[in-house]
């Protein structure tokens, strides 16, 4: 029996490094490497659903492992050699009730 394994995706995050002379934040974006992610088309359902509501067209949802503590909520992600921006809250599962390894999905949109 083969066993379900996802892919690495590099997730890119920000992170304040320090303030400018005038007070304002300086961020510098953070690769992180996570490994095990699940890439799945997006169903046209939840396609038309998030167009709907959010203006934005959904075309991949990630699954992401439990044990991942990332921030993915309006982040950058990469895979496929392509970049990808998620959007929305990502929904959690309750660890004990979910079988398999991931309990967390989000979905992205083509980002440029």
């Amino acid at each position: 029996m083969a066993k379900i394994k996802g892919i690495t995706v590099t997730l890119i995050n920000r992170k304040q490094t320090g303030v400018d002379p005038f007070g304002n934040p300086i961020f510098e974006d953070v690769e992180i490497q996570v490994e095990n992610v699940l890439v799945s088309p997006t169903s046209s359902e939840d396609v038309v659903k998030q167009l709907e509501l959010t203006g934005k067209k959904a075309v991949y949802t990630l699954a992401i492992p439990k044990d991942d503590t990332n921030d993915w909520e309006d982040s950058e992600v990469r895979f496929f050699d392509k970049t990808w921006r998620t959007f929305g809250i990502p929904l959690e599962g309750i660890d004990e009730l979910i079988p398999l390894d991931w309990n967390k999905k989000v979905m992205v949109e083509r980002y440029e």
